[in-house]
């Protein structure tokens, strides 16, 4: 007698431990990516060594053409420049083939926190020099992983991806047959 009224309350619980889980429910909030595609700016005109802020050469002008063409897949959402002649010529075919303003930025007063929240959920081009590339790209990744460009080098493209607040880069180097 005693086991009829113990069975009702183990055949309960073990309805209950069979139970089905529910699947684990995935947020529908999709993550925050953000990416960044950095470059030097093209070959300068290194005719007058005592002019601080030169032109591109004639190979530069081939490889702005050029970046223009390898970014012209990637659908950016805003385009970063110093304020000089070389790295505003190397943005310039690639902001006039995308229909982007060029916003000039300042790399020793960069708020990078500010312009990580500009650019969240972004792709972004900033173009820039053998110092201030590999120094911005490190601190978006928040170490220093990339060193000073070589001076006769103006064909590295950096791309940083933030996904979520985790920063992964890449480092291609692109040739260029641009006419001298």
């Amino acid at each position: 007698m005693k086991l009829l009224k113990i069975f009702p309350f183990c055949f309960i619980l073990f309805l209950l431990s069979c139970k089905e889980e529910k699947p684990t429910e995935i947020s529908g909030a999709t993550p925050d990516i953000s990416t960044f595609y950095f470059i030097r700016h093209a070959e300068k005109d290194r005719t007058d060594p005592d002019d601080p802020d030169p032109e591109l050469n004639q190979k530069g002008l081939g490889r702005a053409m050029h970046w223009a063409e390898i970014l012209n897949e990637v659908d950016l959402d805003a385009i970063y420049s110093t304020n000089f002649n070389r790295t505003s010529m190397t943005a310039a075919p690639i902001s006039v083939k995308k229909n982007i303003d060029v916003q000039y930025y300042d790399p020793r007063i960069l708020d990078l926190e500010q312009f990580k929240k500009d650019n969240l959920n972004k792709n972004v081009l900033v173009v820039g020099h053998s110092n201030t590339t590999p120094e911005f790209v490190n601190l978006l990744l928040g170490e220093d992983t990339y060193t000073q460009i070589s001076d006769d080098e103006n064909g590295t493209l950096f791309i940083v991806k933030i996904v979520n607040g985790v920063a992964t880069s890449t480092r291609l180097v692109f040739n260029c047959n641009c006419p001298d």
